[in-house]
């Protein structure tokens, strides 16, 4: 998988090269100054080799096993630091990766971490909310044998990018995921990362793993695509902006994480639809497509009974923008919304629930609606 895995390969191969004693040399492979010395049974004849010519063939055998020696230690050094096996994790961020364990790569008894794709967004700390895609899988080590290069099986287990339309989609608690390695392996990566974990036995899902089909000594690999992170009481990130209009409802601020106080007027509800900026928020625009991630509370305008609020829930929820998946004045409303704002979105009966209304939260269909928005994020694709 990673570029930080050690390399392997064949034990390096130690060149020897020793020189011989002199005593051990015999005279016809001695030749000083290029004049053969060899005992024939005439006489000495000359090499026809000048002094320098027989210096210079000389230096040229030296330089040939300097070469030799060089080409042997080459080679070694080549066979001690080529490439390994490694886990290997390729595609689009948000989309499916394709993931590829080697049976050759062993699991190792400590957590990796790797970065894959290095997002830009916000940091991750301890007790955020994630949003996120992740696959993850089981990671065992192969039976021992000598004769057998498989080190190594795993198997998928679980993944949030096949998740079916319309279920509920949870973000993972950072320290709570139940996943000690995935919490510590998490901390400090940015919105926008692919990150790849692999995880020992001893930072997995513990007890909990026997359901998945883990065994006590199986570690886990998890893919992670960060979407987006919700700090713990986030609150809005911008300037407020003055309102005073007595006809509307007076909103006070009540401190980060806390739902705000809303108290209605004394006036008739306004029969068309209406969005006020209380804050306004310094990040990106919400354009059609996009998913929010906010904080809300909705209350009837008479009576100003609270029907649903995230901040009494203790989680921030996950709507899709300008698509029809909530009720036509929240979706019209934090179409075109700053990341960051805070807003007072006032609905009558046709841009809320309609003269159905929602018996179930206690709607009539004649019931003007108010909400308070606080935009904290806008999910990553």
């Amino acid at each position: 998988m990673s570029e930080d895995d050690k390399p392997r390969g064949e034990p390096a191969v130690k060149a020897k090269a020793k020189i011989p004693a002199a005593k051990s040399i015999r005279s016809p492979e001695f030749t000083p100054h290029g004049i053969s010395a060899g005992r024939g049974s005439g006489p000495s004849r000359p090499s026809g080799l000048t002094a320098a010519q027989a210096r210079k063939r000389r230096f040229a055998a030296a330089a040939g096993v300097v070469v030799a020696l060089a080409l042997v230690v080459g080679g070694t050094a080549y066979w001690v630091t080529r490439p390994g096996p490694e886990l290997s994790v390729s595609g689009k961020f948000a989309s499916e990766p394709k993931v590829k364990i080697p049976k050759s790569l062993e699991p190792a008894d400590e957590l990796k971490v790797t970065t894959a794709i290095k997002g830009t967004g916000p940091a991750i700390a301890d007790g955020d909310s994630m949003y996120v895609k992740y696959v993850f899988y089981q990671w065992s080590k192969a039976a021992s044998s000598e004769d057998s290069k498989d080190k190594s099986t795993s198997k998928q287990l679980g993944s949030s990018y096949q998740q079916q339309q319309g279920q509920p989609d949870r973000p993972l608690v950072v320290g709570k995921s139940g996943v000690k390695g995935l919490d510590k392996g998490l901390l400090g990566q940015t919105v926008g990362s692919r990150v790849i974990l692999e995880i020992p036995p001893a930072m997995g899902f513990g007890e909990q793993g026997t359901q998945l089909g883990l065994g006590k000594n199986d570690s886990v690999v998890f893919v992670v695509d960060v979407q987006a992170t919700i700090h713990k009481n986030q609150a809005p990130q911008g300037a407020a902006q003055k309102l005073d209009d007595k006809k509307l409802p007076k909103v006070e601020d009540q401190g980060a994480g806390k739902a705000p106080k809303v108290t209605m007027p004394k006036e008739d509800a306004p029969s068309k639809l209406q969005v006020k900026t209380l804050v306004q928020g310094t990040g990106p625009a919400l354009a059609k497509g996009d998913d929010a991630i906010v904080n809300y509370q909705g209350q009837l305008w008479d009576g100003g009974k609270v029907f649903d609020s995230s901040f009494t829930n203790g989680q921030p929820a996950k709507f899709p923008i300008g698509t029809g998946g909530t009720v036509p004045g929240f979706d019209k409303g934090l179409t075109g919304a700053k990341v960051g704002s805070r807003l007072m979105l006032v609905l009558p009966p046709e841009e809320g629930y309609g003269k159905k209304g929602n018996t179930q939260a206690g709607i009539k269909g004649t019931d003007t609606l108010v909400f308070i928005v606080d935009i904290l994020a806008k999910v990553m694709k």
